[in-house]
C-alpha cells in the first residue's frame, strides 16, 4: 500500500523533542477561544528565494495516508539568492513588510507561515517574474499589500481548530 498524491506534504522537520514541545504548548492554550487569540501579535520571518528550484519529490499514497510519516519530507532553509523578511500581525492590522539582512529561524503553529505560502504564491505567479534581489523585494512589497482583506482575520479565528489538530496529532505535523 503506496501514498498517493502528486507531491509530499512539506512539514517542519520535528525531533521527538520538538513534537513534545507543541503537544504541551497545544494543551496550554487548548481552552482560548477565536476572541482569546485576537489579542495576540503574530511575528514571524521567511526567505524567498530568487529562482527557486522545483524541488518535488512525487509519491503516491491513499487520503488516509496524507499525514503518515512515510508521505512528508522534512525541510530545511537553504542558502541561495534570496530576501529574507519578517512583519508583524495583529487581528485588524498586517503590519509593515521588513527586509533582514540575517536569517533566524524556528518551527512553531505560528498563524503568519500561511502569510508567507500565499506571499510566495503570488511571487511566484508574477509576470515577468524578478531577475535580482532588489526586484524581488519589490514584487514581495507589493504583494504583502495585495494580500485580501479579511485573510489574516480568518487565520486567528481557525486557531483553536489547529490546536484541537495538534492534541489529535498527539504533537504531530497536522493539515494546518
Amino acid at each position: 500500500m503506496g501514498c498517493q498524491s502528486r507531491r509530499p506534504t512539506r512539514v517542519p522537520l520535528l525531533t521527538v523533542w520538538h513534537t513534545a514541545l507543541c503537544l504541551s504548548w497545544a494543551r496550554q492554550h487548548s481552552h482560548w477561544t477565536a476572541d482569546g487569540w485576537k489579542q495576540v501579535a503574530w511575528f514571524d520571518e521567511s526567505c524567498f528565494q530568487l529562482f527557486r528550484a522545483d524541488g518535488r519529490v512525487r509519491i503516491w499514497r491513499q487520503p488516509h495516508e496524507s499525514m503518515a510519516s512515510a508521505c512528508q519530507q522534512g525541510t530545511v532553509q537553504s542558502g541561495r539568492a534570496s530576501v529574507m523578511v519578517w512583519s508583524v500581525c495583529v487581528w485588524l492590522d498586517m503590519g509593515p513588510l521588513i527586509r533582514l539582512e540575517t536569517s533566524l529561524t524556528g518551527t512553531d503553529m505560528n498563524i503568519i507561515e500561511p502569510i508567507w505560502d500565499a506571499l510566495q504564491c503570488a511571487v511566484q505567479k508574477r509576470s515577468p517574474p524578478p531577475y535580482t534581489p532588489m526586484d524581488l523585494w519589490t514584487v514581495l512589497q507589493d504583494s504583502w499589500c495585495e494580500l485580501p482583506p479579511g485573510y489574516l482575520q480568518t487565520l486567528v479565528e481557525i486557531i483553536p481548530d489547529r490546536i484541537a489538530a495538534l492534541l489529535l496529532a498527539r504533537g504531530d505535523p497536522t493539515r494546518y
